[in-house]
């Protein structure tokens, strides 16, 4: 679980459902037309925009922004000096069975065992990383896309409760739901976009390079066991990735 995306997301909302209550209760600020027309629209023309399969994979992406991989560089470091060892000692085939840390690493090993040279081994992984980034990017547009129609669809709302408005002026009871509609809608395509999709994005953009970070690594530490290169060589390659605190803290050990 990622904390700060946890108590960022409660708070924001924490704070805007404070304030809504403090200026009179959360009644006004809820309008079933609003909703439909904001919340309804924005999910069918989300929907209509991708593919159903990468339209429903999508909340499951999205909860990654929630529950990310945990992925440390320093163990995946440790780990690479440990095999480079093994390798340098016993040939790549004592690399057989090794207990590795994710999937992509343990594929990547398997090719080492396999005898796949090193031009092979990187063409393929690179391929496999090509491959998650688009899967990652398809999921991305939609949630993008969540980001740019709930206001599209605030404005419609926004505009439909004008119309309702202007139609009815002659009767003083039907402009206030008008005019909630006209308003509410918009707050409510603002908060989609803003409050819930916008950072979403953002976490998601950052967990898919620090994957592809962490998979390049992976990659240049296999590379460094096929050449036979030695344990210390392929800690001082990989290390530079790290930041300054956790590099010196990795070195000295």
């Amino acid at each position: 679980m990622d904390i700060a995306s946890l108590i960022g997301f409660i708070g924001a909302i924490g704070m805007i459902a404070g304030a809504m209550i403090s200026s009179g209760g959360l009644g006004p600020y809820i309008d079933v037309p609003s909703i439909l027309i904001v919340f309804g629209g924005t999910f069918f023309g989300v929907m209509y925009m991708a593919p159903m399969n990468i339209f429903l994979g999508s909340f499951g992406a999205m909860a990654k922004a929630f529950m990310p991989k945990a992925q440390k560089q320093s163990d995946l470091i440790e780990k690479m000096v440990e095999l480079s060892d093994v390798a340098r000692k016993n040939g790549l085939m004592a690399l057989e069975g090794q207990d590795v840390p994710d999937k992509f690493f343990q594929e990547g090993l398997q090719m080492l065992v396999d005898g796949a040279d090193e031009p092979k081994l990187v063409k393929q992984m690179n391929l496999e990383i090509k491959s998650m980034k688009i899967r990652h990017e398809g999921f991305q547009t939609v949630v993008k896309a969540w980001i740019d129609i709930a206001p599209a669809m605030g404005m419609i709302g926004t505009l439909i409760g004008l119309v309702a408005m202007l139609g009815n002026m002659a009767d003083p009871k039907a402009i206030g739901p008008a005019m909630a509609v006209a308003l509410l809608t918009t707050l409510y395509g603002a908060f989609l976009a803003n409050v819930i999709f916008g950072p979403m994005l953002t976490k998601m953009e950052g967990y898919t390079a620090a994957e592809v970070t962490y998979r390049e690594m992976v990659i240049e530490g296999l590379r460094n066991i096929a050449k036979g290169e030695s344990s210390r060589n392929v800690q001082d390659q990989m290390v530079a990735n790290l930041p300054p605190k956790e590099k010196a803290k990795l070195l000295a050990a």
